[in-house]
This record gives C-alpha cells, sequence and structure tokens, in this order.
C-alpha cells in the first residue's frame, strides 16, 4: 500500500464515531448507515424482493448471464447493517463475478437474537433451493458478523439434510463469540475500528446469556466437514485476525478446500473501500474469480464463468 492510499484509508477510518458507551440499536443503525453505505454501481439494478419470508435486495449486473447465483448476508455485529448500507460492495462482487445477487435482511438483536438471523439465513438459502437453483449454480458470501453467519448458515443446511453450494467467499470473518482468539488482545492497538469491547457488546446483544461456544453462533468450533470450497479474506490490523486463521486452518483440517488471504496493514473488511484503495479492488477480483472458477467446476461448459470488470 502506498504512503498516500494509506493516509486516504485513515482520514476515512477516523471519520467514523467511535463512542465510549454503545447509543441505542436504531442510533447505532442510523450512525452506521450514514458512515458506511455507499450505493450499487451504476451498471448494477437494484430492485427489492422478499426472500425466505424477509426482505432483500436483489442487484443484477448489466453483464450478468446464465444461471449463476449469489446469495449475500451483510455485517454490522449482528445489530446494525442492511442490503441497502451494504448495496455497493455486494453490487461490486456480483458485478465482477457476472451474478445475480440477493441480500438479505435477516432480522437484527437485540430484538431478534440468536438464532433469529439465522434461521432467517437458513430460510433464505432453503426457498433458492426449493424455488429451481441447483445448488451448483449457487455461492454465497457474506463479511463480518454475516460472514460468520453465512458459515453457520451452511452448517444448520447441512443438518438439514440439504445440498451445499458451488463455493464461499467471506471477508473478516467473525466466528468466535467467545473472544478466544490472540488478536482480540494483540490487535487492539492497530485495529482502527474495533475493541474488544466493541465486539464483546456486540455478542452480549446477539447472544445474551446463551452459550457462545455452540457451533452455529461460533462456527469456528464447529465440524467444518462436507463445506463447499472457501476463501478467507481478512486485514493483518484487525482484532478479529486469528477468528478468520482459526477458521481456514479448521476448515482444511476438516478437508474442505479452503484459500486464506492475509492483507498486511489491512483493517477490518477492507473490501468496503474499493475505488479508493487497490488492495481493495485487487481482494474484490480474486473473490469474484473464486467464485465463478467453482461454478464452472460445477457446470464444465456453462455459460456465465466470465467475471465482469
Amino acid at each position: 500500500m502506498s504512503r498516500q492510499q494509506r493516509d486516504a484509508l485513515d482520514a476515512i477510518l477516523r471519520s467514523a464515531p467511535r463512542s465510549e458507551k454503545p447509543p441505542t440499536p436504531e442510533e447505532q443503525r442510523s450512525g452506521f448507515a450514514a458512515a458506511l453505505t455507499r450505493p450499487a454501481p451504476e451498471d448494477v439494478v437494484t430492485r427489492e424482493t422478499v426472500l425466505g419470508g424477509r426482505p432483500a435486495l436483489e442487484l443484477e449486473p448489466a453483464g450478468a448471464s446464465g444461471r449463476g447465483r449469489l446469495l449475500y448476508l451483510h455485517g454490522g455485529g449482528y445489530v446494525v447493517g442492511s442490503p441497502d448500507t451494504h448495496a455497493g460492495l455486494v453490487g461490486e462482487l456480483a458485478r465482477r463475478a457476472g451474478l445475480r445477487a440477493t441480500s438479505v435482511d435477516y432480522r437484527l438483536a437485540p430484538e431478534h437474537p440468536f438464532p433469529a438471523a439465522l434461521d432467517d439465513g437458513l430460510a433464505a438459502y432453503r426457498e433458492l433451493l426449493a424455488s429451481g437453483t441447483d445448488p451448483r449454480d449457487l455461492v454465497l458470501a457474506g463479511d463480518s458478523a454475516g460472514a460468520g453467519l453465512t458459515v453457520a448458515t451452511l452448517l444448520a443446511a447441512r443438518e438439514a439434510g440439504l445440498p451445499q453450494p458451488a463455493a464461499v467467499v467471506v471477508f473478516s470473518p467473525w466466528v468466535d463469540l467467545t473472544l478466544t482468539g490472540e488478536s482480540i488482545r494483540s490487535k487492539e492497538g492497530a485495529d482502527p475500528i474495533f475493541t474488544a469491547a466493541d465486539v464483546r457488546a456486540c455478542a452480549d446483544l446477539y447472544i445474551g446469556a446463551g452459550d457462545r461456544a455452540q457451533p452455529l453462533a461460533s462456527p469456528v468450533f464447529a465440524d467444518l466437514t462436507g463445506l463447499p470450497p472457501l476463501l478467507v479474506q481478512v486485514g493483518a490490523n484487525e482484532v478479529l485476525l486469528d477468528d478468520a486463521v482459526r477458521l481456514a486452518g479448521r476448515a482444511g483440517a476438516a478437508g474442505v478446500e479452503v484459500t486464506l488471504e492475509v492483507g498486511p496493514g489491512l483493517p477490518h473488511v477492507f473490501q468496503h473501500h474499493y475505488g479508493r484503495l487497490d488492495e481493495a479492488d485487487a481482494a474484490l477480483d480474486r473473490a469474484a474469480r473464486f467464485l465463478t472458477a467453482h461454478l464452472s467446476a460445477g457446470r464444465p461448459g456453462a455459460d456465465h464463468l466470465e467475471p465482469v470488470h
């Protein structure tokens, strides 16, 4: 990363307010939306829809073709965020992969604690399959808490006897609600966005007095056998670094095809800074190629495999 890019990224991150005491959930949601919302790319058409009984946003790039579908679960600590706040990120990934995408507005804590979000993720996945989407034509992605929810959704699908999709990509996954990763402490001074207290506050709202180590809440403790090929991208300067590293390690040990990418000097979900940070654009390109390559492996000769740039 160049000095100019680093200065620009630092300015962006400093513009996001960090409070000593968390405001109300509604205040958090409006602040998050104001600070981080980016619109979908101009060549991506968006429309409101419903999936799995929840509102959702469908994003269709101009270059989308074939049957490939992307199901996306947004980040926000299970407390904030929506398909609207993530329309830019999801739209960019969909555009580069040439895939139609659906981003689900799953229920948020504390009004709807665990397992509400998981139930919504599974319902969305189940409906896509029930409506005729071939799992070989389906890929999943998510960021932060949404990345953990994505992995948990696939675990719940496995338990329900549903087939797995072609591939999954996760950005800066939060997969350990017990906060036992060493980076929770060792990276606190380097992380420009989170402290351990911030992450713990979200866990408190999401799972309360429940078992934080249960695999569907903290997938890093799950048996990941049978999950599809997995790409994990994470920044080296984030308290959730060890969540990503341990998830990749457990996936590999379970026989899952996994790729781990750690970006030096990069913060949480640095992919949000596409168009402003070269590393973000390169990471999204690699994620798109990963997804389309595995769609290709599932359907040799398919016509929807070339990423759109």
